[in-house]
């Protein structure tokens, strides 16, 4: 895919309990195929319970009607991604039927208001008001995109767009002719399916190489385990419980 890249990264401790990693990659670009705009999804199993990435970039645009091409790649990007069953031909084929989803990325959704007022809006830091026209949102709440998702509360500035190596809006001092002035969005967002995860974290980086702000979350999930390996946790933990409680009470004493 072009300019879509997606890493997974896993802690040692856990390593030997991924299975069945896949890659899926959807192209929803020019003549509904080409990589610049589309998904790339990885998939795997830890322990018992079925996990599924996906990082997209969605089809740009700022008038009035583009949030439809939008969800139109969003479907194609459901219906298109197939991962294969696995050895036991029972792992899930398509990403909704994984037990946890994550999307990220640049999903491009922008905010329907007048340029001046978004502008006016995002100065004054007023984000109720300006995500009451987030594009992404309405859709939700119609239920035209993404139906059964959560999306964590945004108490961060829009991420796009900016100068380069800026902290200043793109737009907002002399724009040549004929370019577009775009105004600021939400265009960066991290959205889940499922039940058993929990957002920790839901906020935005400022590393400035690009006319985007990064964003960035922490989740927590319940994870399925075998009952075997539950036994044995149990017991490791518990040692691991009386170890840590005997090292506070001589420390205690010795105080």
């Amino acid at each position: 895919m072009v300019g879509i890249l997606i890493s997974v990264w896993v802690r040692n401790d856990l390593q030997s309990f991924i299975k069945n990693p896949s890659v899926s990659c959807v192209g929803c670009g020019i003549m509904g195929c080409l990589g610049n705009k589309g998904a790339v999804s990885v998939r795997f199993q830890l322990h018992q319970t079925s996990l599924c990435f996906v990082c997209s970039h969605l089809a740009s645009g700022g008038r009035e009607g583009d949030e439809k091409n939008r969800n139109s790649n969003v479907g194609e990007i459901f219906s298109r991604a197939i991962f294969p069953k696995g050895p036991s031909l029972q792992l899930p084929t398509k990403i909704l039927d994984h037990d946890h989803v994550i999307f990220l990325g640049d999903l491009n959704y922008r905010i329907s208001l007048p340029e001046s007022t978004t502008r006016l809006l995002v100065e004054k830091g007023e984000w109720n008001a300006l995500l009451e026209k987030d594009q992404l949102r309405m859709e939700l709440m119609d239920g035209q995109v993404f139906e059964g998702w959560q999306e964590g509360i945004i108490n961060f500035a829009p991420t796009y767009k900016y100068y380069p190596n800026s902290s200043e809006y793109y737009g907002r001092s002399d724009v040549k002719k004929g370019e577009k002035k775009r105004s600021p969005a939400w265009c960066d967002r991290i959205i889940w399916y499922g039940e058993g995860l929990k957002q920790q974290l839901y906020d935005r980086g400022e590393s400035k190489l690009s006319d985007h702000r990064p964003v960035k979350a922490i989740f927590s999930t319940q994870i399925r385990v075998s009952k075997k390996l539950k036994k044995l946790q149990t017991f490791f933990l518990s040692e691991r419980f009386e170890k840590i409680t005997s090292h506070l009470e001589d420390a205690l004493t010795k105080r």
